[in-house]
């Protein structure tokens, strides 16, 4: 098998070779974190989005078993196993299914796993006669904001989908991902990260317009600039109060706006213009209770997330979020297509904007928000043109833009944040390319 493209399936064949036996065959399949270069949060309010496909990736080796019995094995440190049968997963309703993966806390990984499976008989009847052992191996670093679980559950979907022949679409694979994520994990996630997972070039940048996931072909890096991605050391999770708290907003927001304008925006708050925002700006709460919504509006659109009547949820500064990044990618990718040096200042100069806007909606942390400042710091007489926080925010990763020559002043900028925080924080660099030019790889004795 020629795996010189993909050096890390090359490792991962080579210990599986030597700890399994191919008979029955084994079905492979990989898929890449992503580096969120602009959109984020704002992906779940339809906004257009630039993601970065990362080198490190997520691989999933699948082999059916005569069994019903289901074994997922992580290589990681340490090792972890989960272990059921598939009637059990069978009788799981989503809801079953979340309470099921969470009632172990150390098990709850899995869900990423075993839950595509839950999934594909929910959504697509899969007939899945037997049971199977998965092998798991990413490098995707877990908490970074850098997508290791979608990069997981794609991979995950994408091998059991080859497995049992049971003839996904790209797209759909994506959406069904996704929906592990959203509806067994429980995490309120947008649809970026698996679109990128599964379409992601290798150095293009995707653009996806996420309407639910438009996608508006890829932008190539010009030659002369690169993006890194340095990890803050601050734990992030897509499940955690702040990010849903302030997609409830989000979502409270534009519950409101329909209703002081008549309009639903195409149904997508994104849609809204920056100046027509800007003439009902004063007419949002800066933050409102549940249960002062809900008396007045009934609730929201958003389907993954419900609105807790006993919480109060910020609202003026998460509404606009989403407008202001729009227009703020959509100018980013016509400056990338011209003449990015010259515009590179420019270009960074939008990602401190959204950076700062993320921070108005409650999303920064110390730890991010010292990585920009120190990116400020060093500036284009460093080759360093801009940066921002990614992701869901409160943490994670920072993305850096710079010249491509400038490792050197990235390098000393993670160097500096090291000696600050007595950590050793993980720099990205390097691209590779999504799970569907991967497609799946059958390995027979």
């Amino acid at each position: 098998m020629e795996l010189t493209e993909w050096p890390d399936v090359a490792a991962f064949v080579s210990w599986l070779e030597s700890a399994a036996s191919m008979n029955p065959p084994v079905f492979l399949a990989r898929a890449p974190g992503r580096l969120d270069v602009m959109g984020g949060i704002a992906d779940y309010s339809g906004s257009l989005v630039l993601q970065l496909p990362l080198r490190e990736a997520a691989c999933v080796a699948l082999q059916r078993c005569p069994t019903r019995r289901l074994d997922v094995v992580s290589l990681g440190d340490p090792v972890r196993q989960y272990t059921t049968s598939l009637d059990e997963l069978m009788g799981l309703d989503f809801d079953a299914a979340r309470a099921h993966f969470r009632r172990e806390p150390s098990k709850a990984w899995a869900a990423y796993v075993a839950g595509a499976m839950v999934v594909l008989m929910q959504e697509k009847r899969a007939a899945l006669p037997n049971g199977a052992r998965i092998m798991v191996r990413s490098d995707v670093p877990e908490g970074k904001g850098v997508a290791s679980s979608a990069a997981l559950a794609v991979a995950s979907m994408t091998a059991i989908d080859a497995a049992y022949d049971v003839g996904l679409e790209p797209r759909e694979l994506a959406f069904l991902a996704q929906k592990v994520e959203n509806r067994v994990v429980g995490a309120p996630c947008g649809i970026m990260d698996q679109t990128t997972a599964v379409f992601g070039d290798k150095d293009r940048l995707l653009a996806l317009l996420c309407q639910p996931a438009e996608i508006q072909g890829s932008l190539a890096i010009p030659e002369g600039l690169a993006f890194w991605g340095i990890d803050s050391g601050v734990a992030h999770t897509v499940s955690g109060e702040d990010y849903t708290s302030v997609r409830i907003g989000t979502f409270m927001g534009y519950r409101i706006l329909q209703a002081l304008t008549g309009r639903d925006f195409d149904g997508f708050l994104a849609n809204l213009t920056p100046s027509e925002l800007d003439a009902y700006r004063g007419e949002l709460p800066d933050a409102m209770s549940g249960a002062a919504f809900l008396a007045r509006y009934g609730g929201t659109s958003d389907p993954v997330t419900r609105v807790d009547p006993s919480l109060t949820y910020p609202v003026r500064e998460p509404t606009a979020h989403p407008v202001s990044e729009h227009f703020r990618i959509r100018a980013f990718g016509r400056l990338l297509r011209g003449d990015a040096l010259e515009n590179a200042p420019i270009l960074g100069e939008l990602m401190y904007q959204s950076h700062a806007s993320y921070s108005a909606c409650g999303l920064g942390s110390q730890g991010t928000d010292r990585l920009v400042e120190l990116a400020r710091a060093a500036g284009p007489r460093r080759g360093i043109f801009g940066a921002k926080i990614t992701g869901g925010g409160s943490g994670g990763t920072v993305a850096v833009l710079a010249r491509r020559d400038a490792e050197d002043a990235v390098r000393g900028i993670a160097d500096r944040y090291a000696r600050e925080r007595g950590i050793e924080p993980t720099l990205f660099s390097g691209s590779s390319s999504g799970a569907l030019a991967f497609g799946h790889r059958v390995l027979k004795p």
